[in-house]
């Protein structure tokens, strides 16, 4: 059995962890329950972590793996499911409740050959603010020879409730303009950048702008093809039938303060998802998990 090494570090204002079991070594944040980095020895990171990246308390985090919840990106684009939840007169912020509270680290605890860190957001009694719900989160960590990341909600109220979500992962690539993604031919897709219209795939996705795009009924596998790095990373995902790729290009990289103005080159979102017609309905008692697992071959 492998002895996992865990060192508790902090990154300028936020408790983080750093945890190498086996060949892996990942970064994880308190804050939002956030994966900032994972790799494999004698390899490039898998999921990147931006050198440009604000760690504040109470700031999201632009790296990693965000965890998207109760809501996904721009509120008022939700169904009116998920709009219906929330009750507040405040402006609602992009990605939902969790990704700037802390999580309650629940154990780190090796099981067989592999690895398992456990994070846990109980819902304080009355719910989250302007969100008035009873959902206990989860977020389960395995490593290894993979990245496993699940998202447990339970509905521990007396009413349903309607959930859009995602794990928003960055991944490291060589260059955004020389990989593509296997598994999107033949898929409807919303294109975000075209007034939200619903087009369909012809072949791999390859990268020539702004890229922000929701695919519809998505299969469980989709690959990252990376040629100058000699890889083909694969998401497996459980609980989703939708996927949202993106990558921001050059003009909106330059717009963020918290991203090199090259650093859109060497990252590639692909958000496992619950969204649009993919939303989660969760009668009371009831729960749903959210789940990827993220790994690489040779090509």
């Amino acid at each position: 059995m492998n002895t996992p090494n865990v060192e508790a570090v902090k990154l300028d204002e936020l408790n983080c962890w750093r945890i190498r079991h086996g060949q892996a070594e990942l970064l994880v944040a308190q804050q939002g329950a956030h994966i900032l980095s994972y790799q494999l020895a004698g390899q490039p990171p898998l999921i990147w972590l931006n050198d440009e990246a604000v760690f504040k308390t109470g700031k999201s985090i632009r790296a990693g793996v965000p965890v998207c919840w109760p809501w996904f990106g721009n509120f008022e684009r939700n169904p009116q499911s998920v709009k219906a939840m929330r009750v507040s007169n405040q402006a609602p912020a992009a990605h939902g409740l969790v990704r700037a509270m802390d999580w309650e680290l629940g154990g780190i605890e090796a099981e067989g050959e592999s690895l398992k860190i456990e994070f846990l957001l109980p819902c304080p009694e009355g719910g989250l603010p302007g969100w008035p719900h009873q959902v206990d989160l989860k977020l389960s960590i395995r490593l290894d020879e993979q990245l496993h990341i699940s998202l447990t909600s339970h509905n521990t109220g007396q009413q349903p409730v309607t959930i859009s979500q995602a794990l928003h992962s960055y991944f490291a690539v060589s260059d955004v303009r020389n990989v593509h993604v296997e598994g999107v031919d033949g898929l409807s897709y919303i294109e975000t950048l075209e007034d939200w219209a619903t087009k369909k795939q012809s072949g791999d996705l390859r990268f020539t702008g702004e890229t922000d795009r929701i695919y519809l009924d998505a299969p469980p596998l989709l690959s990252i093809v990376d040629p100058a790095w000699e890889r083909r990373i694969e998401l497996t995902s459980t609980g989703s039938r939708s996927a949202v790729i993106w990558n921001p290009w050059v003009d909106r990289a330059a717009a963020f303060s918290d991203m090199a103005d090259d650093g859109w080159q060497r990252m590639l979102c692909i958000e496992t998802a619950n969204v649009m017609g993919d939303v989660v309905n969760l009668t009371p008692g009831a729960s749903h998990t959210l789940g990827v697992s993220i790994g690489s071959k040779p090509l």
